[in-house]
C-alpha cells in the first residue's frame, strides 16, 4: 500500500505543497475527465508531515530500503488497532491512513 501511494503523482505533488500552508493547489486530472480543482492547504498535521516525509524518503533514498517508523507511530495514535504489529488488512491500513490524513485538513 505504502508503494503505491508513494508512485501516486497528485498525492506526492499535494503533499510536497502541503509543507507551505495557506497555499492553493489546483488539481487537474484529464484521465478522469473532471473538471480542475482548487484546494487550499492548511498547515499539516502529524500523521500528513509523517507521510511527506516517507514518501520523499521513497523518491530519493538510494540505500534501497525505507523504514516507515514514524509514518507506522503516526497511524497508531489515529487507529489504536494497529499497536502491536499484528497482522492487518492493507486495505483497512488505506482506510486510516487516508481518513486520518483528511481529518487533519
Amino acid at each position: 500500500v505504502l508503494q503505491n501511494l508513494s508512485q501516486t503523482p497528485v498525492l506526492r505533488e499535494l503533499l510536497k505543497e502541503a509543507k507551505m500552508p495557506g497555499t492553493t493547489v489546483k488539481i487537474e486530472s484529464p484521465e478522469l475527465c473532471m473538471e480542475p480543482q482548487l484546494i487550499k492547504l492548511d498547515q499539516p498535521g502529524p500523521l500528513t508531515l509523517a507521510m511527506h516525509q516517507f514518501v520523499t524518503e521513497m523518491q530519493e533514498t538510494k540505500k534501497g530500503v525505507v523504514t516507515p517508523k514514524e509514518l507506522f507511530a503516526q497511524v497508531c495514535k489515529k487507529a489504536i488497532r494497529f499497536k502491536g504489529y499484528q497482522q492487518q488488512d492493507s486495505h483497512e491500513l488505506l482506510r486510516y491512513l487516508l481518513d486520518g490524513m483528511r481529518a487533519e485538513e
